[in-house]
């Protein structure tokens, strides 16, 4: 049997995979397993979610999940996954459920867990939730049922975080933001004028069946294209749930969260606030964002590709900044996970304090460019593990020497072996790629 709980809880085609009674169920166990290692009394969870019409549903099924164990529920409506973390904290809840499939199309949905103080449930927690599912329990009654409120000011509360956050002001910036029609739809807007800046809002609209509907953060020629229209100096986008960031300089280009790293790295470093001088990105990161940290004189350090493991890193090591390619940027001193509000004020923030334009300030990096090429193999261990494979990367890093890069990397979820190159030149990236897809798929 498949685990439930993936690298970003439990996500699924939503009344399908992922059904009211399974999410019930889910919340249930949840909040069983905090009463039995706590031993409070009387548990609190806060529940959001994005505005796909699915979670109106299975808000419902949380709530009732919850409640039925003797839970208390907070019931924040719509809001951006990370101020769910942010106010679980805030209002000392025991427990937050973040309703979302993030950047997934509409039909998708998913439950995220987050522990007192807003951090992600660690493996074994979410392990002994799952192995509690069906367990025969007395529920609780009368007095003892949990009850339900409505935080009203949820949003306001969020966004004060945000401007303690991030103070810079903004004042002079004009800014085109795109939503996704998503959870940022509101909360977004209103950080950014108050922070100062003159706001255009785009795909803001949400009506339950339009999120991530091509737009938002993985389809950038919307926002490219609105930037330019307007005028603007720069554009942000985000995705369903908000918890990441990319970016778009006033003429349309694109700046990725490789790229938004290296600028808040040297912003954070001037500051003093880059603890030990090190950035934490995953292997998936562009090699040019290595060369511009190397010379800058600041430490980059590797994870596996999920925002949970930069997250793990970040903890360990006491670091200030980490994140992904994708746009999911952590700032640990301001946030419990990745919040594509707070990293687009931080970067707005920069360009309105140095007075330089967003194009100039990504070009600390320069992205190398990079081709990934996925292979169907029978086993994808045995692949990787070839010496045929082996000896065939080893000779293409010599090749390719400092200005390049390869990966292999066996998919988390199918017989898939992804096989990315980084070069100087698209030219003889994409050459080095074919060559190593085929020795692959030879072997395979």
């Amino acid at each position: 049997m498949s685990r439930l709980f993936g690298t970003d809880g439990v996500r699924g085609l939503a009344n399908d995979d992922l059904t009211p009674e399974l999410a019930m169920s889910v919340a249930a166990a949840a909040a069983r397993v905090l009463y039995d290692r706590d031993g409070s009394q009387r548990r609190v969870a806060l529940v959001g979610r994005d505005p796909r019409a699915s979670g109106e549903m299975l808000e419902a099924a949380v709530t009732a999940g919850l409640t039925s164990a003797g839970a208390d529920v907070l019931r924040v409506g719509v809001l951006p996954t990370p101020a769910v973390a942010h106010l679980v904290a805030e209002l000392g809840a025991d427990l937050g459920v973040m309703i979302s499939a993030s950047h997934n199309p509409m039909p998708d949905n998913g439950i995220k867990l987050f522990a007192a103080g807003g951090h992600k449930l660690p493996d074994a927690v979410e392990d002994e939730i799952e192995a509690r599912l069906d367990e025969q329990v007395q529920r609780p009654t009368g007095v003892h049922v949990g009850r339900v409120r409505d935080v009203p000011d949820a949003v306001r509360r969020y966004v004060d975080h945000l401007l303690a956050a991030a103070p810079q002001p903004l004042n002079g910036l004009k800014v085109v933001v795109d939503c996704a029609n998503g959870a940022a739809a509101t909360a977004a807007p209103e950080a950014y004028r108050r922070a100062g800046a003159e706001v255009v809002a785009i795909n803001a609209e949400p009506d339950g069946l339009n999120i991530n509907d091509g737009v938002g953060s993985t389809h950038l020629e919307v926002l490219q294209a609105a930037v330019v229209d307007h005028g603007a100096d720069l554009g942000v986008a985000h995705d369903g749930d908000a918890d990441r960031c990319l970016a778009v300089d006033a003429s349309g280009a694109a700046v990725d969260g490789d790229q938004i790293m290296a600028i808040l790295a040297v912003a954070m470093q001037e500051s003093g606030e880059l603890t030990d001088n090190t950035l934490v990105a995953t292997v998936m990161s562009n090699l040019g964002l290595h060369l511009a940290m190397r010379e800058q004189g600041v430490t980059l350090r590797t994870t596996a590709v999920g925002d949970r493991y930069v997250l793990e890193e970040l903890r360990a090591g006491g670091y200030a900044l980490g994140g992904e390619q994708s746009g999911h940027v952590v700032l640990p001193g301001h946030a419990t996970t990745g919040d594509g509000l707070l990293t687009a004020l931080r970067l707005m923030g920069r360009v309105a304090a140095t007075g330089t334009p967003l194009a100039s300030l990504a070009k600390v990096m320069r992205r190398l460019p990079q081709v990934l090429i996925n292979v169907r193999v029978a086993d994808k261990v045995a692949a990787v593990a070839s010496p045929e494979v082996i000896a065939a990367v080893s000779q293409t890093e010599t090749e390719l020497g400092e200005t390049g890069r390869v990966l292999l990397r066996p998919s988390g979820t199918e017989q898939l072996v992804r096989v990315m190159v980084e070069a100087r030149t698209e030219e003889s990236a994409q050459a080095a790629a074919e060559r190593l897809a085929e020795i692959v798929a030879a072997n395979r």
